[in-house]
């Protein structure tokens, strides 16, 4: 069963930081586009940041560009997500999602665009 699930969430003051990582099991995950994705209470779903499977590029949203790095730890079979300078704008439940397909470009940031997805982290910033 091709599963997926994230860690690392918590509690984190302003400026501070957390590593995500989405860890899958049953598939090897450095044949797969991965993306990570948040959805704050009362909001839509929307893309964070994400990484192909043809050619490890790197894609962010605006709103965390400079601040997240995404990147692949194949020894662990996981994709982290490094968030730096965290905001409370950036208190959201985070999930990471995973799919086979070849992806040609990482900015579109539709749900339907993945495949298996993770339960969710929670991340919350604030002082």
């Amino acid at each position: 069963q091709l599963q997926v699930v994230e860690s690392g969430g918590g509690f984190v003051q302003p400026g501070g930081s957390l590593r995500l990582s989405c860890v899958a099991s049953g598939f090897s995950l450095d044949h797969y586009a991965v993306g990570w994705f948040r959805q704050a209470p009362g909001k839509e779903r929307e893309g964070v940041s994400s990484i192909l499977n043809i050619d490890d590029s790197t894609y962010y949203a605006d709103s965390v560009k400079g601040r997240f790095t995404i990147s692949r730890d194949n020894a662990k079979n996981a994709v982290n997500l490094q968030m730096n300078s965290l905001k409370p704008e950036d208190t959201a439940v985070y999930y990471c999602a995973a799919t086979a397909a070849k992806r040609q470009c990482g900015s579109d940031w539709r749900t339907s665009e993945y495949d298996d997805w993770g339960p969710g982290a929670p991340v919350t910033v604030s002082s």
